[in-house]
């Protein structure tokens, strides 16, 4: 059965009300009628990273619930959760495995072993795309002494799948297999951009490798009645690729793009962005993670995303560099900046809201980040307190802190627009850019009689949606 084209929630299993018990009540009492669909954040156990450094993916974390939390959010909303295809915990039962009996384990070719690779020269370790302040290898010693080498793209913790092993598409089609059957309906492909390992490359995306990875994930996916949407932060041209192959791209250009609209009042960039964007992408504003900066570039001029770089900057925390920069003030080093959407907008409520609307109508399923959808700030104090720049988006609410923040105004009318793009007809027909001036946006649907459209004022931050009540057959308006 298709995902439904309707809102998704982007959530931790934890951080709204403490359990996924909570988030399963959350979004009964207070999204019925707002999203059809949620992705959980990884529920795994994990040892690192926030939760993506998963031992097993056949398992939910006691600290968050059980699997029958998870099978009941499933049986109300689309289901998406995280695949992590690049990597699995050095605490999981398979590598613990590899680490008592070394090349004898029945383990050992999921795993990178560096020494098998050949030489590589200092040049080949300048070219590969690294993710930490040393090369990506950790040398493990075995029980009886002997040692050996293996490729580590992100924490020491996080241990890199060989996609040369049948033994790990084995895994991975057992954990599809497992996950599906609990009712996971999207696989979010976390990190896949590092699974192709190729000596005198980058390491990163290689191509052809990394589409011959992707489909066949995609069709065992497809296979057991899920789809896929691979999470990767480049250039804008992988999402095209990405949609070019039958899976669902992120629509990971248009935060920027809707931050430049509205901060310089300039709509240009934006339209010319929605005139050719994949339609069957997932399109967010923010995420767990910063406002990722590489996926703009090509659509902003540089002179545009420095500007917006040096304007977001003065409300957020450090933003997070490119390793391999070798100028940290150029707009190449920064990769993402660490800041709450609301914030980004210096908390101007009608901005806010205009920058949902424009979300709700581009083209795709929009998927609403929890703190997004309750307007949350900018938590400095949990950033600098973690030392994790990107905790400064991650709060933790309590049932009685969500309860709370859905009684105000501004949440309202960002629930009020969720609901208006999970419910109207329209959305399920054809997208169309209206003309606007560079002041302004304007788009909208049509699907047989319904129609809707948007307008937006980027001057003063308003929104307007006109949409043709089919009961009455009367063209109404409401103020977003």
């Amino acid at each position: 059965m298709p995902l439904r084209n309707q809102v998704q929630l982007i959530a931790y299993p934890d951080r709204m009300g403490g359990s996924l018990a909570a988030l399963g009540d959350i979004l009964e009492t207070h999204l019925a009628k707002a999203v059809g669909g949620v992705h959980i954040l990884p529920v795994y156990p994990s040892n690192a990273d926030g939760g993506f450094s998963p031992l097993t993916h056949m398992e939910v974390d006691p600290a968050f619930g059980t699997w029958a939390d998870v099978e009941r959010i499933a049986a109300r909303f689309d289901l998406c959760l995280d695949l992590t295809i690049n990597h699995i915990s050095d605490a999981s039962v398979e590598f613990q495995d590899f680490l008592q009996h070394g090349m004898k384990s029945e383990y050992a070719d999921l795993f990178v072993h560096v020494d098998q690779l050949g030489e590589i020269s200092p040049d080949d370790l300048a070219k590969i795309h690294i993710r930490k302040e040393k090369e990506p290898f950790r040398e493990v010693t075995f029980a009886d002494g002997s040692s050996d080498r293996v490729w580590t793209t992100f924490t020491e913790k996080q241990i890199d799948l060989n996609y040369n092993s049948p033994r790990t598409y084995a895994l991975m089609e057992e954990y599809i297999r497992f996950l599906t059957a609990r009712g996971v309906k999207l696989f979010r492909l976390d990190a896949f951009g590092y699974t192709t390992k190729r000596i005198g490359t980058s390491c990163f995306l290689v191509e052809p490798d990394v589409y011959e990875i992707l489909r066949w994930i995609n069709t065992a996916a497809t296979e057991h009645g899920a789809e896929t949407l691979p999470e990767v932060h480049d250039h804008p041209s992988y999402q095209f690729a990405i949609a070019l192959h039958g899976m669902r791209p992120y629509g990971f250009a248009l935060p920027p793009l809707v931050l430049h609209a509205l901060l310089d009042a300039d709509s240009t960039f934006l339209k010319q962005w929605l005139r050719m964007c994949p339609r069957n992408q997932l399109t967010v504003l923010d995420t767990h993670d910063g406002i990722c900066i590489p996926d703009v570039e090509g659509l902003l001029p540089t002179g545009k995303i420095q500007d917006l770089i040096d304007n977001v900057s003065q409300r957020s925390a450090d933003p997070i560099l490119r390793r391999a920069a070798a100028n940290v003030h150029s707009v190449g080093a920064i990769y993402q900046l660490t800041c709450t959407f609301y914030d980004a907008l210096k908390q101007n409520d009608d901005a806010y809201v205009a920058a949902r609307a424009i979300q709700l109508f581009a083209p795709g399923i929009p998927q609403v980040y929890y703190v997004g959808w309750l307007a949350g700030t900018n938590e400095v104090e949990q950033a600098e307190r973690t030392g994790d720049p990107r905790e400064i988006n991650r709060h933790y609410y309590s049932r009685e802190q969500v309860d709370a923040a859905v009684k105000q105004p501004l949440v309202k009318r960002i629930t009020r627009l969720m609901e208006f793009r999970s419910t109207y007809p329209a959305f399920n027909g054809r997208f169309a850019l209206h003309y606007s001036n560079d002041k302004s946006v304007a788009m909208g649907w049509r699907h047989g009689e319904h129609s809707c459209e948007l307008f937006v004022d980027l001057i003063f931050k308003k929104a307007t949606i006109r949409y043709v009540d089919v009961r009455t057959d009367r063209t109404l308006t409401f103020k977003c």
